[in-house]
């Protein structure tokens, strides 16, 4: 037996309930990881409300990510397609990424989702060229606290949007050239003045809504706006077609989803993303860690942008 978060209806956070159930039947293929560590994902919000892009099916166990150890004693980070808020869970072993012994258990989980997400964004779909402007929403977020490192490392010009002072210091000590409160009134114009009241290149966007609009109305020509969440449960304005071709803008969607079983797509980058962690080039920003029993509070906490950086679960208490 093994304790778990396990869900029996959709809603917010307080649907999620600490159960014993049973150890997960591992297939061909497959191992078993004893779990030392659990990352939490803005996803999972959704998973518990059935929001999310792919249908969920009860009763179910959130959670992708996991940092354990296999069966030989090998120390891995591990995607999984579900039931990760547990002590034990089943992963390909084709997926099972080895941790270095100078990254932790954290940092490694803040690399499965936010570190490729930030890594896909700027290079795969935000093509990003050295001395392009990079507006990063959400700037003190997993994804957003790597994007801001990234993008300075590969020659870019960082302008980090974030609701809070601590937010804020947080984006320019990670290297952030120009950081903006995300509650002004005229955000556009607000990010223009700190880009010295130039258009910009790229905006890495996943707040949607009014945000969304703004940060699409202030592309530079050839512009780039990646679309790779909506947190605010808001749906931007519609686009008419005209006005990408009168402003020579593109509006990409990325979703990782389409990585996952890809070894050059996840695999080969988190490598990468761990050599910088070990050269200290990155460095991944750790937020709370929360007892498993208490999910429910680490789900609220997420959803009132109280966090930053990584949260995690401790499955041992």
């Amino acid at each position: 037996m093994m304790k778990a978060i396990q869900i029996t209806e959709f809603g917010g956070p307080e649907v999620m309930k600490l159960v014993d159930c049973q150890d997960p039947i591992v297939g061909e293929g497959q191992e078993l990881i004893d779990v030392t560590a659990i990352g939490i994902n803005y996803a999972d919000t959704h998973q518990t409300e059935n929001s999310y892009l792919s249908p969920q099916k009860l009763p179910l166990i959130p959670g992708i990510e996991v940092v354990g150890k296999t069966a030989a004693g090998v120390r891995v980070l591990a995607p999984i397609e579900g039931g990760g808020y547990s002590q034990k869970a089943v992963a390909h072993s084709a997926a099972l990424i080895p941790i270095p012994d100078s990254v932790t258990d954290q940092q490694a989980l803040a690399m499965l989702v936010q570190g490729s997400t930030a890594w896909h964004i700027l290079k795969t779909v935000g093509h990003l060229k050295a001395g392009e402007s990079v507006v990063v929403h959400a700037a003190a977020g997993g994804v957003g606290s790597v994007a801001i490192q990234l993008a300075k490392l590969w020659g870019a010009k960082v302008i980090a949007v974030a609701s809070s002072e601590a937010k804020r210091a947080l984006a320019q000590s990670l290297g952030a050239d120009a950081v903006v409160d995300s509650t002004h009134e005229n955000l556009g114009d607000a990010i223009k003045a700190a880009n010295g009241g130039k258009r910009v290149n790229i905006v890495l966007e996943m707040v949607g809504g009014k945000t969304f609009d703004q940060s699409l109305e202030i592309l530079a020509p050839f512009g780039r706006l990646v679309t790779y969440g909506m947190a605010s449960r808001t749906a931007p304005s519609l686009i008419q077609p005209a006005s990408l071709m009168g402003g020579s803008k593109t509006i990409s969607g990325f979703w990782l989803s389409h990585c996952f079983g890809k070894k050059e797509l996840i695999n080969d980058v988190i490598a990468q993303l761990f050599t910088l962690i070990e050269e200290g080039k990155l460095k991944p920003v750790i937020g709370e860690v929360f007892p498993l029993s208490q999910a429910t509070l680490a789900h609220k906490s997420m959803l009132a942008r109280e966090t930053m950086g990584k949260i995690t679960l401790n499955p041992m208490e």
